[in-house]
């Protein structure tokens, strides 16, 4: 309902010193005016001084945690969030959700719900159940993890969990994520392996020279400078020594997924965790050429070709990993809502009993098809540089 923004204000003001909220955040502009930080989370937690108001405001860039203890000081803190020209609060509580929208008119549009009592379950109860990693580690406030990317964290996590033996074996456990990014993932892997009894040792790489030094900073800032490192490089020639044991490429797009993949095979690693990315590959060359009979109506429209070409581009792949002696799934990794790119290929190292059935399956494919998958290339080429495995049997 529409009311005077001064009155809505007042409102918002009281949820946040409500013993019974669980969280808030404050995004966007009004109309003509900026707010000083581009974003901020308000939620309580426990500390031995007590519960605080923790409140996290990010700049679009790094985000700045700090703890509020309540009365005085937790009230001045909240004026002055409410005194900033937010466009938009979003504020749970136990028993009900209030979204705050500021209208170009600079009027308020209130909406209040019923809160989901499995969403707000108080701290502690059953989140430990729930999550792989704690959504109160201190990675996720490094990050400024949303809870849209704590959830792709924790289905990230329990692929990794259901891809590794049980128990983990001993001694250093070497992974490398071959275009890693911010690494929000990189980290996650590290600290779900440290919580599990491993001992990882983990190296992210990277392109981008920026992105080092960032990731390198804040591997610094979470005290894991020791055992996740970062190098700059491009994937199919960045030096890891020694090789992995477990190799990551998640959202490594194009054909940089198959230099990851082939480096894998190279290095012989025992696992691999690849989502693919952008399959414009084949997809280029269905495109220059009719399909085989009677598959013409497939690939006839754009769009049907493009979500062919997925399919096609990620059936190759697996059966290229299986002849070269990998136990492949492919799996919805977290739900389409998330991200339309949501395919996992989760390879383990060995137990294919039969290699050459899946090499004629794989050359029956391509044939009819008529395309040449840049992974066949590159297994075909053996070992790539910086290798120190001898590279296993390819299909040519």
């Amino acid at each position: 309902m529409s009311q005077s923004l001064t009155d809505a204000l007042a409102d918002i003001r009281a949820l946040l010193l409500s013993p019974q909220l669980t969280r808030a955040v404050a995004a966007g502009r009004q109309r003509g005016r900026t707010p000083s930080v581009a974003r901020a989370q308000l939620r309580p937690v426990t500390l031995r001084a007590g519960t605080h108001l923790q409140i996290v405001t990010t700049d679009g860039t790094r985000p700045l945690t700090r703890n509020v203890a309540p009365g005085p000081p937790a009230e001045a803190a909240v004026d002055e969030l409410l005194a900033e020209p937010f466009g938009n609060w979003h504020v749970e509580t136990t028993d009900s959700t209030v979204q705050l929208r500021v209208t170009k008119k600079g009027a308020a549009q209130l909406h209040r719900s019923t809160a989901d009592r499995a969403a707000t379950a108080p701290a502690g109860h059953d989140r430990a159940k729930q999550y792989l990693l704690d959504p109160d580690d201190p990675l996720f406030t490094a990050i400024g993890a949303s809870a849209a990317k704590r959830r792709q964290v924790d289905a990230f996590l329990r692929a990794l969990a259901a891809t590794l033996p049980d128990p983990l074996p001993t001694g250093p456990l070497r992974v490398v994520d071959l275009g890693c990014g911010n690494a929000y993932l990189t980290f996650a892997a590290y600290r779900y392996l440290v919580d599990a009894g491993a001992e990882p040792v983990v190296t992210g790489v990277d392109v981008r020279t920026d992105q080092r030094r960032r990731n390198t900073a804040l591997a610094a800032e979470l005290g894991y400078a020791d055992q996740v490192t970062f190098v700059a490089g491009t994937i199919e020639q960045a030096v890891v020594d020694p090789p992995p044991d477990l190799v990551l490429a998640l959202h490594a797009c194009d054909t940089a997924t198959d230099d990851a993949l082939a480096r894998a095979v190279a290095w012989q690693a025992r696992w691999v965790l690849a989502a693919p990315c952008c399959h414009h590959d084949i997809a280029a060359q269905l495109r220059r050429q009719p399909a085989p009979h009677p598959y013409g109506p497939l690939v006839s429209a754009g769009i049907l070709r493009e979500r062919f070409a997925d399919v096609l581009t990620d059936t190759l792949r697996a059966t290229l990993l299986r002849a070269a002696g990998y136990r492949v799934d492919v799996v919805e990794f977290i739900d389409s809502q998330h991200t339309p790119r949501n395919l996992l290929l989760r390879a383990r190292r060995g137990g294919v009993p039969d290699s050459p059935a899946h090499q004629r399956a794989y050359a029956e494919l391509v044939d009819q098809w008529n395309v040449t998958p840049r992974l066949q290339t590159l297994l075909a080429a053996g070992t790539t540089s910086g290798d120190t495995r001898p590279p296993a049997t390819a299909v040519s």
